[in-house]
């Protein structure tokens, strides 16, 4: 072989090995035992917005605005690489010029020259930022979930709790049990659909056994009205204690007694959006303050005070019962 064949052979596999180099999709840069710049590929100088006369010859630690400058990372490169071969996945979360802040997982691979002992440093760079934040969503979606589900067990409870046992039946027990459970269930099926719940989608839900039984209930609401999930959760159980109640003694008890729900979104004198909520029945029995206070009135109250930090006005009429629930949105 003489040197003009052995020039194009080698010519030849540079030329190969830099075309390879140039088709990687993730960012690419090759170094010296000083840690300079010898080539970069050009999905590189597009991910970074650089160009080769700002990187070719530069100091790792002084691209960009220095922000492979990271301690942790120089001690890698000058200890964990004379003692092994690569680095894989390394995470530098930083500052990037024209791109922002980003998650970049680095991998370092020393090759060797097998004649001439030269070491060059094979330093890929893959941004994991869209990675990074959907485990971040992902931890935050578990514990919020988490968190659900104490709250859902420390409602079961009270509900099991509180649900009156004096002078019932095991049968009369379950069926007032199953009811505040199914309640609780419908309205944290319409709380968990999106991030926020929409007041008239709750309202249709939990009324939806009596709604498919009579046409004496009217809902009226103005408009789209969000709801955190653990509003509706609690709005939920108070609509299904005011419905209980309607049907035992008040207007949906008797033929003609009618039940107008009706809801809207105002500005208070602070210019703080209030949910205004109106459960109004007519043409039924009188309505008179119970002789002792139970678990439903109980739960009406502490649910609007404590949990939707509004209030709850419930007024016995002689045209029937009205329930007034005032909460900020």
């Amino acid at each position: 072989m003489d040197l003009d064949e052995l020039y194009r052979l080698l010519r030849g596999s540079h030329v190969q090995a830099v075309s390879i180099v140039n088709t990687l999709r993730d960012p690419l840069v090759v170094l010296d035992d000083d840690f300079r710049v010898l080539t970069a590929n050009p999905a590189f100088y597009k991910t970074f917005s650089t160009s080769r006369d700002e990187t070719i010859g530069t100091a790792l630690a002084d691209l960009g605005n220095g922000q492979w400058n990271i301690p942790e990372l120089r001690l890698l490169l000058d200890q964990v690489i004379p003692r092994s071969t690569s680095v894989i996945d390394y995470e530098v979360r930083a500052e990037f010029p024209h791109i922002g802040p980003r998650t970049m997982l680095v991998s370092a691979q020393r090759l060797s020259h097998p004649d001439s002992g030269q070491r060059i440093l094979l330093f890929t760079i893959v941004d994991a930022t869209e990675r990074r934040q959907a485990d971040d969503d992902k931890d935050i979606l578990i514990g919020e979930l988490g968190h659900r589900i104490k709250n859902l067990l420390a409602v079961t409870r009270a509900i099991a709790r509180r649900t009156g046992v004096e002078g019932r039946s095991a049968e009369e027990y379950r069926d007032d049990f199953l009811g505040r459970f199914d309640a609780l269930a419908r309205s944290l099926a319409v709380s968990t659909q999106e991030a926020e719940a929409d007041l008239g989608q709750l309202v249709r839900a939990v009324m939806e056994p009596w709604l498919e039984e009579t046409s004496a209930i009217t809902l009226d609401g103005q408009g789209a009205i969000a709801l955190l999930p653990r509003q509706a959760m609690s709005l939920g159980m108070i609509l299904h204690e005011l419905a209980t109640n309607a049907l035992k003694h008040g207007a949906l008890s008797v033929p003609g007694g009618l039940l107008d729900i009706s809801w809207n979104l105002a500005e208070d004198r602070d210019g703080q959006r209030q949910v205004h909520l109106c459960w109004r029945e007519s043409n039924g029995p009188e309505a008179s303050p119970p002789e002792a206070v139970g678990f439903g009135t109980c739960l009406i109250r502490f649910a609007t005070e404590v949990d939707l930090k509004g209030q709850a006005e419930l007024s016995y009429r002689q045209d029937g019962f009205v329930a007034d629930l005032t909460f900020p949105q």
